[in-house]
């Protein structure tokens, strides 16, 4: 979605992807900040399905990081690949006895949120993002004017 003929319109789909963003980013950050404030407690429940505290420190992080990276729409793409990867492993590791009904939701659900992400994966943060307001400052300050000048900033080692 490249908006560059006019990049001061808000265009409607831009609305739609931030409260997608931040819809989606709410659970994982909401989630991070539940298993961080009660760590005793998530430590011990992990401990009961098979993960180490070592593995629950890199899941709230990953959490934490990818969900602000959605919110903020800040390296988003990379954000919702890694919560769309979690999602799906999560759902294959923890949530295959079909059996239980609730277990057979947590499963969708993992699925659906995974669906999501892939979908953001492909658009991008649209507008009213982190992102897009680099893209912009990078362009407006390099002579190069070329479609991507945010992934030529990080393959500079710009960003």
């Amino acid at each position: 979605m490249d908006y560059s003929e006019n990049a001061n319109v808000v265009h409607p789909m831009d609305m739609t992807l931030l409260a997608g963003r931040l819809l989606m980013a709410w659970i994982f950050l909401h989630e991070s900040m539940a298993l961080a404030f009660n760590f005793d407690a998530a430590v011990n429940a992990m401990a009961k399905l098979g993960v180490p505290e070592p593995l629950l420190v890199a899941v709230i992080a990953l959490q934490l990081g990818a969900g602000l990276s959605l919110a903020l729409g800040l390296l988003t793409r990379l954000g919702a690949l890694s919560l769309g990867l979690f999602c799906l492993s999560t759902a294959l590791i923890f949530h295959t006895d079909f059996a239980s009904h609730n277990e057979m939701l947590h499963f969708e659900k993992d699925l659906a949120i995974a669906g999501g992400m892939f979908v953001l994966v492909t658009t991008g943060a649209g507008a009213l993002s982190v992102d897009r307001f680099l893209e912009r400052h990078i362009l407006a300050s390099s002579n190069d004017k070329s479609p991507r000048p945010l992934r030529r900033a990080i393959e500079k080692g710009i960003l």
